[in-house]
C-alpha cells in the first residue's frame, strides 16, 4: 500500500514528541509537510513549511491535527470541504457546537475521520476491553490524577488551563468506560474543573461507573487507571506497556483513507463524546 501523504497543522510540544515521529516512522504515512501559526516552530520539525494552510492542503491526502480544540474545530472544517481526511485530536472542538459544525461537515463530505484517543490503540487496552466483553460487567472506575496544569509542564497550555482536566484527558476516560461497559446514557458531575472533576455515568443495559479527573496534583501520582467489574470476574487496565500505541495510530489511519473510512474511532464518536463532556461542564460550573 502506497504510504499515505499526511500535512500536520500545528508545531507544539506533542506535535514533536508525537505526531512527526508517529507519522515519519510509520511505513503507512509520510508526512508531507508541516502548517503552524508559528513557522519558526514548524521549521523544528524537518519537514516542508508552508505559508498557507491552503498550501498544506494541496500537498497531502490527509490532514493531522496538533492544535488546540477551537483551532481543530475550524480548520478540521475546511479541510474536510477540501477532501481531506481527517486525523483527529481529542476532543474534537472547544464547545458543542463547534464540534457539530465539524462533525456535519464531514458527514456532508464523507471524508474519512480517525481520533487519536491513544489509550484505545495500546494492546494491553484491546485485551482489556476483550476481557470486559466476558464478564458481564456491571460497574467499574476510572482515575487520571497527574500534576500537568501545575509549574512549568508543556501540557500546562492555555485552553487547558482555562478548561482543565475534563476537556483534556476526560475523553480518554470516558471513552475506556463507554467501550467497556456500554455506550454512556447519562451524566452526574461535582467538584471543580481546575482541581477535582468526579463523574457518576450510566450506561445503556444499565451498567454504573466513576471518573475522577484531576490535573492539578503534588507530589508523587498513581498510575492511570481503570477497574471494570462483572458478573463473571473483573478486569483492571494501568496505563504502560512495551507497544507503541502511536504506530498503531497511523496503520489504522492509512487503511481507514485507504479503505474510505469506517473507522469506530471517528469523529461522530468525538461527537458523542463532547455531548457527555458538555453536559458535565455545564454542571460543574452551576453554582
Amino acid at each position: 500500500m502506497e504510504p499515505v501523504a499526511v500535512g500536520l497543522i500545528g508545531a507544539g510540544p506533542w506535535a514533536e514528541m508525537a505526531h512527526v515521529p508517529m507519522l515519519t516512522q510509520s511505513p503507512h504515512t509520510r508526512l508531507a509537510g508541516v502548517w503552524a501559526r508559528r513557522p519558526e516552530a514548524a521549521a523544528r520539525l524537518g519537514a516542508p513549511v508552508f505559508d498557507r494552510v491552503e498550501e498544506l492542503f494541496d500537498a497531502c491526502e490527509a490532514v493531522a491535527f496538533c492544535v488546540p480544540p477551537a483551532v481543530q474545530a475550524e480548520l478540521g472544517e475546511r479541510a474536510a470541504r477540501a477532501g481531506k481526511a481527517l486525523l483527529l485530536e481529542k476532543p474534537l472542538a472547544d464547545s458543542l457546537e463547534a464540534a457539530r459544525r465539524l462533525a456535519d461537515a464531514v458527514a456532508e463530505t464523507g471524508v474519512p475521520t480517525q481520533m487519536v484517543l491513544t489509550l484505545r490503540y495500546a494492546a494491553r487496552t484491546r485485551e482489556f476491553l476483550a476481557r470486559c466483553a466476558e464478564i458481564e460487567p456491571f460497574g467499574g472506575h476510572a482515575a487520571n490524577i497527574s500534576a500537568s496544569l501545575m509549574g512549568d509542564h508543556p501540557f500546562a497550555t492555555p485552553w487547558r488551563l482555562e478548561r482543565g482536566a475534563l476537556l483534556d484527558v476526560g475523553p480518554h476516560m470516558i471513552d475506556l468506560l463507554d467501550a467497556a461497559l456500554g455506550p454512556v446514557t447519562g451524566v452526574r458531575a461535582h467538584g471543580h474543573p481546575l482541581r477535582w472533576a468526579g463523574l457518576l455515568l450510566e450506561h445503556e443495559g444499565g451498567a454504573v461507573s466513576e471518573a475522577s479527573l484531576c490535573q492539578a496534583g503534588v507530589g508523587e501520582m498513581p498510575p492511570t487507571s481503570v477497574a471494570v467489574y462483572g458478573a463473571k470476574g473483573s478486569a483492571v487496565l494501568q496505563r504502560g506497556g512495551d507497544d507503541d500505541p502511536l504506530a498503531k495510530v497511523a496503520e489504522e489511519f492509512a487503511h481507514t483513507v485507504r479503505q474510505g473510512g469506517g473507522h469506530p474511532l471517528d469523529a461522530a464518536h468525538g461527537l458523542r463524546l463532547q455531548h457527555i463532556i458538555a453536559e458535565a461542564e455545564k454542571q460543574l460550573r452551576t453554582p
